[in-house]
């Protein structure tokens, strides 16, 4: 039975009120697919998209409705589609956990450096549970998807504080995270990565980056904990302040989606089955990606 999912849908009806106090109007649209990622939300047409069955085959998966997988198949789509998977290109990941893109980008012969927080502090915040915490290149490739030699030659390993980047981190191509920077301790700090990551970048260089994303309130959230949450209006913020350095941030959608999986709202605690939204304390939570290109 679905009633456990369908249960918190109420949660939404409730919280639309918060947005009557900015007089935005929640958009809940069925967009057209414009054949190009945007900075967007996870929403179910993407699991129907051909590009998200493609990605899926690779990592060996069947579209399953988590936006985790929505996160990682994002990533790699919105950076094939400005060609930074090809071979000899260098990228770099912040808090890569045990996630299988440097895997996956090393099989197309891209160099990569993966980072995540030293070990220890890691262990400190509970991050070595569920995997989330990478203790070297051999937590990156247990999937076995790119060759071991192949592997071994295109991927290496550094620790690394997003909130204290290594300035000898230069010259990459592109760069990605995967819901990471809401962890850095306040929204502001978020920010500051959003910034400061631009600096490993060549001139003209992408990143890509998902978060956690307010649906309940553009008032209310979580502003200073383990896990903040982005409202639109900080999002709108942060997009405008990069724009106004002089970089290029793909256009912002916020449409929710149409579909019936894009209503259902995984409570705690959570079944992940469908696992688009969710519960997270008082509020409705989604990912959003962000693509954002260095100025040159």
């Amino acid at each position: 039975k679905s009633a456990g999912l369908f249960k918190s849908i109420p949660v939404i009806i409730i919280n639309r009120k918060c947005m009557e106090k900015t007089a935005r109007q929640w958009n809940t649209s069925l967009i057209y697919d414009f054949g190009k990622r945007r900075s967007e939300l996870c929403k179910a047409m993407d699991y129907k998209a051909d590009w998200f069955k493609r990605w899926c085959n690779e990592l060996d998966e069947q579209p399953n409705f988590h936006r985790k997988q929505w996160e990682f198949v994002y990533i790699m789509q919105a950076l094939w589609e400005r060609g930074c998977i090809a071979k000899d290109k260098r990228g770099l990941v912040f808090a890569a956990g045990t996630e299988p893109l440097p895997a996956m980008f090393a099989k197309y012969g891209v160099n990569i450096l993966a980072t995540d927080i030293m070990p220890e502090k890691g262990i400190e915040m509970g991050w070595n549970n569920g995997n989330q915490l990478c203790f070297g290149v051999e937590s990156l490739n247990t999937r076995g998807i790119c060759a071991a030699d192949e592997f071994a030659k295109r991927v290496q390993y550094r620790a690394v504080d997003m909130n204290e980047i290594p300035a000898d981190l230069i010259d990459f191509d592109f760069n990605w995270s995967s819901c990471s920077f809401e962890h850095l301790g306040t929204l502001e700090k978020g920010f500051q990565f959003l910034k400061n990551q631009l600096k490993t970048l060549k001139p003209g260089g992408w990143s890509v980056h998902t978060t956690e994303y307010n649906i309940s309130s553009n008032d209310e959230t979580q502003e200073n904990n383990n896990t903040v949450i982005y409202r639109q209006r900080d999002i709108e913020q942060i997009v405008h302040e990069l724009r106004s350095e002089g970089h290029f941030v793909e256009e912002v959608s916020f449409a929710l989606g149409g579909l019936p999986e894009d209503f259902m709202v995984d409570t705690e605690p959570h079944l992940q089955k469908v696992h688009l939204k969710l519960q997270v304390d008082k509020y409705v939570v989604t990912s959003i990606g962000l693509i954002i290109q260095k100025k040159t």
